[in-house]
């Protein structure tokens, strides 16, 4: 331990601390180039997160010992390792994570229903019931989150005209939703919310696109008859596509489908009368019978005395029979209402391109030959069939036979190896080599501009360095122990640097000799005996 304490005692307090602080320096230099070189490439887990989910999201990392980092003011944004993160997410997916629970009927279970007011309970209501409808709408395919807000006006008293229940959907999609999805979603939100109507129902994407007006009033029938028509002629394209397929192979053929509908609504009424058809409504008979007497039967004094009649023979009396007959017939009578509802067909328009086929010919290659005409007049009559023809409607069927451009074979995928990776490497790629060489370039500087003076002044400034001279031969030039090159000026310059050098090598000596004897003076003067002894 003596050399390394006579090293520490020559350098000095100062050179020791100028040591230790460059040693510090770099050795937190250098641990945090090795951290940051081996800090696992980080990803975005999930974003947009509720608190609740992220606490479960990150309860669960802790769990696994995965390392994760959290950004946004509540954490609302978790990444990881961007190698785990497709096992992470189905690992949280199985586990119901991150659920993005909304608040639905479980909040009447919290609280005091006897001290909450009928306001804090409609609320509640509210609250429960958008709730419940954003966790049956997330359960549709292609939904990834939705938001319910519901207007329900206020019941009042003794009121005439009572405004309607409306509703807004706010859905975060995984794609795009056809026409019946949305039809499916507003009709869903009708029926679970009293007397809220599919029409009044506005629907809107996380891009802001409007899905369904709930505000278009008479024009959502224009929109209704549009999703109709665009139905209509996506079936019969699919439709014809499977027929046609089936002669000429599939993807031989091409089908394009314009339908027209008509869009009035007309309403008849016809009333038919049958004079040939006739229906006894009403029969009604009458008999009458009648008799009279002559003068000399009238009543008179002469008459009612007695005796007075006695010779007289009773006068003949007059009768008279009537019968009356009445019948009413009823006449047949239909009455005939139709209504013909928008939407019906009005006319049909087919375009069909058929590739034709190919064989192969004399010199064994394979060559284009079109279609009979006997085969393409089939075809058609098969779409004619297909679609519902109509020739009175003014339906036009057109089937065509050309041949079909040649796409490009598809390239057989090639795993890329490790030189072609190298020269064409991927964005994230880029960037870790961008980090790397920032990295290694601070190394450096910090090695150049720090270490390298800080180790030249150590070395300079040692006393027990001596320099070293080389003298290379047949040149005249001198080299030193730290390869500076020393270039005299002259023959007597390099005679009085030599005896300078040599006079400080000889005080070298003679000081560490003196040294020694201090050191050890009983070995000195052994030494000096054997000498005196052995001299003659």
């Amino acid at each position: 331990m003596k050399p390394v304490l006579d090293l520490v005692t020559k350098l000095g307090p100062a050179r020791l601390a100028a040591m230790a602080a460059v040693t510090l320096t770099l050795i937190g230099f250098f641990a945090f180039v090795i951290l940051r070189v081996s800090r696992p490439d980080m990803g975005v887990l999930f974003a947009d997160l509720s608190a609740s989910d992220a606490a479960a999201v990150v309860r669960d990392l802790d769990a696994r010992g995965i390392r994760y980092e959290t950004k946004g003011d509540t954490g609302q944004t978790v990444l990881a390792p961007r190698a785990d993160l497709p096992r992470l997410r189905m690992d949280l997916a199985g586990k119901g994570l991150p659920s993005q629970a909304g608040v639905g009927y479980e909040i009447f279970d919290k609280g005091d229903a006897f001290s909450s007011t009928n306001f804090v309970q409609n609320v509640n209501h509210l609250r429960a019931l958008e709730g419940e409808l954003s966790r049956s709408i997330r359960a549709i395919g292609r939904v990834q989150a939705a938001r319910v807000h519901l207007v329900m006006p206020e019941r009042r008293l003794f009121e005439r005209d009572r405004e309607q229940p409306s509703a807004a959907i706010v859905l975060k999609l995984m794609g795009d939703l056809d026409a019946g999805q949305v039809r499916a979603i507003r009709h869903l939100a009708a029926s679970a919310v009293e007397g809220l109507k599919p029409e009044r129902v506005s629907i809107v994407d996380e891009r802001g696109r409007l899905l369904a007006d709930g505000a278009r009033g008479e024009q959502g029938e224009a929109g209704a008859f549009e999703e109709k028509q665009t139905g209509l002629e996506r079936r019969l394209r699919s439709q014809i596509e499977e027929i046609v397929a089936g002669i000429v192979g599939p993807g031989r053929a091409r089908v394009q489908v314009s339908a027209e509908l008509d869009l009035n609504r007309v309403e008849s009424r016809s009333e038919t009368f049958d004079p040939e058809s006739r229906v006894v409504r009403s029969s009604q008979t009458r008999t009458e019978a009648s008799q009279t007497a002559n003068s000399e039967g009238s009543v008179s004094v002469g008459n009612e005395l007695p005796g007075a009649n006695q010779d007289k023979a009773p006068a003949p009396k007059d009768s008279s029979n009537k019968n009356e007959e009445t019948t009413n017939y009823e006449i047949s009578k239909v009455t005939r209402t139709e209504v013909v509802e928008g939407g019906r067909v009005k006319r049909l328009s087919v375009a069909v391109l058929v590739d034709g086929a190919y064989v192969p010919g004399a010199d064994g290659k394979v060559a284009y030959q079109p279609r009979p005409a006997a085969e393409i007049e089939r075809i058609a009559a098969l779409v004619r069939s297909t679609v519902g023809f109509d020739k009175a409607r003014g339906d036009q069927i057109e089937v065509v036979n050309l041949r079909f451009a040649e796409a490009p074979a598809p390239a057989d995928f090639v795993e890329p190896t490790l030189v072609q990776s190298l020269l064409s490497p991927s964005k994230e790629d880029l960037l870790r080599i961008v980090e790397l060489g920032v990295l290694a370039l601070l190394t450096l500087i910090v090695l150049m501009a720090v270490v390298r003076p800080l180790l030249r002044r150590v070395l300079a400034s040692d006393p027990s360095a001596t320099p070293m001279i080389t003298v290379v031969a047949g040149a005249g030039i001198e080299a030193a122990a730290d390869g500076t090159i020393l270039v005299p000026e002259s023959k007597t310059a390099k005679l009085m640097e030599f005896a300078k050098i040599n006079g400080q090598i000889q005080a070298d000596t003679v000081q560490r000799v003196v040294d020694m004897v201090r050191a050890s003076p009983s070995e000195t003067v052994e030494v000096l005996r054997n000498w005196i002894q052995e001299t003659p």
